[in-house]
């Protein structure tokens, strides 16, 4: 333990990199209503008005390594679960007040993710006017797969589905996406100085729904890979 400590240290959150080594996380910002469909779904109007946005905090990652199934605990004090599958964005360089040239010129990577939703929680909090904290952001909250670097490309198509127990739950096209990836990091470094490890969930395509212990889940986005998790018991 170092010297200027008290305590020990907390780890430092990260992410496998495809290929080898390990991404630092630094804050995770996660756009809701991306997609039109998951919008109306959601009980909203999907129009072009600015992104609603939330955060989770960095320890809410669950890394699962390439070619691995991570496990993830069910959480408590919830009876409603709920899997949204997302494009997730690893940014390799930050900056504030960027214009969308200069944020795609800031992405890293890309990793297939899931925000898990303590459902009934959030819609509580939704209810009384309450932060959404309780509902986004607990333990395990932010499964991710492996990053894949983006050596210079920013995607704007591409199949993404997620399957559970070999159901098709989710399926869409990130060319769905109300806000394009560049779009997304400019609307966010208006409102703080994004920085290198930061992770940006850029939304879910219509089909969220519950999940159970026993769940298999997987998700894939083309081009990018695939995550897989079971859900465990508490």
């Amino acid at each position: 333990m170092s010297d200027k400590y008290v305590i020990a240290a907390p780890a430092q959150p990260a992410v496998p990199v495809v290929g080898g080594g390990l991404f630092p996380v630094r804050r995770i910002y996660c756009v809701a209503r991306n997609y039109a469909a998951h919008a109306r779904e959601m009980g909203a109007d999907p129009t072009r008005e600015s992104p609603f946005f939330f955060t989770k905090p960095a320890d809410a990652v669950l890394s699962v390594a390439e070619g691995e199934c991570g496990r993830f605990p069910y959480p408590p004090a919830t009876r409603s679960v709920d899997h949204e599958l997302e494009l997730v964005v690893a940014l390799g360089a930050g900056g504030a007040d960027l214009s969308a040239e200069q944020a795609a010129g800031c992405i890293w990577g890309y990793a297939v993710g899931l925000d898990m939703t303590r459902r009934d929680l959030q819609a509580e909090a939704k209810a009384k006017g309450r932060p959404w904290d309780i509902g986004k952001a607990f333990d395990g909250a932010a499964p991710i797969s492996a990053i894949v670097p983006a050596a210079g490309k920013v995607l704007a198509a591409g199949e993404i589905s997620l399957q559970v127990n070999g159901e098709t739950r989710q399926h869409g096209d990130l060319a769905d996406m109300i806000w394009s990836v560049p779009e997304v990091i400019a609307f966010f470094s208006r409102y703080y100085r994004l920085m290198p490890g930061d992770l940006i969930f850029t939304g879910t395509p219509e089909g969220v729904g519950p999940v159970v212990p026993g769940d298999r889940l997987s998700g894939r986005i083309a081009g990018v890979g695939t995550l897989e998790i079971e859900v465990v018991g508490r």
